[in-house]
């Protein structure tokens, strides 16, 4: 590794706020990514007269536990029925957390949204679903809007900020007129546009966000490559048969990565704090799809159902402050002015 770089990254190991907060939202998401093992309606393996069956990995018909009526099996109406509990070899065995993010439950001790109890740790929405269920699949759906977004707003912003940075003259002259009259256009204006014309979905919100949000990315890689354009190792591979794709790929890049790496976890944070805001004015992902802002617009609608605005602000306001610490131990470690 190189070791100006390793010295960036002791930089920001030392500052511990950001450190691990970058840590807690990496492990955050990589146990989110397997939210289906952890909150579920399915159990992960059940024996039911003599045989073994795994529900979480393969379906299984409702014929299959005597259920005649349903085609979708409903497994705690299994657990409950007189067939089950007749025979003491039948079990099963369900997530930490047993219901489904789409799961209305029945029998609850009030009408949804229904408040805590040690069934429902959160709570449930105003659909009976149970709370803390929907806070885990939406930091999940979340969190992966947010990555996807990020890895094309790195490479769209890259690409148009230091093609006008390297070429300049009229490239950069029409490069900067055209991101100032798309900068200038209303965003929210054109999604609910699109909404109204194409069914709403995650590839349509991404596909917008990402279209206004390398603007700002690629000002800055644009004034990072013109401080550099004309350094000594940018005309010894141009002298040496460079093309432009090359030098933009292979030797620009790794010198305006600051840029990048600084601004990227204010990117990650503003596509979540987006989605949200999306979801809360009903113009994000389609229902039932888990998502915080609908639940904070659940919460709007249900005043004296405290749990449904409580939880889902402290996930949403705990998720952006992190990354916020974390961009501003980024920003302190390759600041070259703060290095000494």
């Amino acid at each position: 590794m190189d070791p100006h770089l390793q010295k960036q990254l002791r930089r920001f190991k030392k500052n511990k706020r950001g450190y691990y907060s970058f840590l807690f939202l990496t492990v955050a998401f990589f146990v989110s990514l397997f939210s289906e093992w952890i909150c579920n309606n399915k159990p992960f393996v059940m024996r039911f007269e003599e045989e073994f069956y795994f529900p979480m990995f393969s379906f299984y018909k409702a014929e299959t536990f005597g259920d005649s009526i349903s085609i979708l099996p409903d497994y705690k109406r299994i657990l409950r029925s007189d067939r089950f509990k007749q025979n003491s070899s039948n079990w099963m065995l369900f997530p930490l957390i047993p219901y489904g993010p789409n799961e209305s439950m029945r029998d609850l001790p009030t009408p949804p949204p229904s408040p805590p109890t040690t069934e429902n740790w959160l709570g449930t929405d105003d659909r009976g679903r149970d709370l803390l269920t929907r806070l885990v699949y939406g930091f999940r759906n979340s969190m992966l809007f947010a990555l996807v977004s990020w890895v094309f707003i790195v490479c769209l912003g890259y690409f148009f900020g230091a093609l006008q940075g390297y070429l300049g003259g009229w490239v950069d002259l029409l490069g900067q007129r055209f991101t100032e009259i798309w900068h200038a256009l209303p965003v929210l204006y054109v999604i609910i546009f699109l909404v109204s014309v194409f069914p709403p979905g995650l590839w349509l919100l991404m596909l917008v966000w990402i279209a206004f949000s390398w603007i700002s990315l690629a000002s800055y890689v644009r004034a990072e490559v013109l401080r550099v354009r004309k350094m000594e190792f940018v005309t010894a591979a141009r002298a040496l048969g460079a093309g432009t794709p090359r030098i933009l790929i292979v030797h620009l890049f790794r010198n305006t990565l600051m840029p990048i790496v600084t601004l990227s976890p204010f990117l990650i944070s503003a596509s979540v704090g987006s989605l949200a805001a999306l979801d809360y004015l009903g113009l994000g992902l389609p229902p039932p799809t888990a998502s915080w802002g609908e639940l904070l617009r659940q919460g709007k609608e249900n005043l004296s159902s405290w749990w449904l605005s409580t939880f889902p602000f402290l996930c949403l306001f705990g998720t952006l402050l992190l990354f916020n610490f974390v961009g501003e131990a980024v920003r302190s470690a390759f600041d070259a002015r703060e290095a000494h």
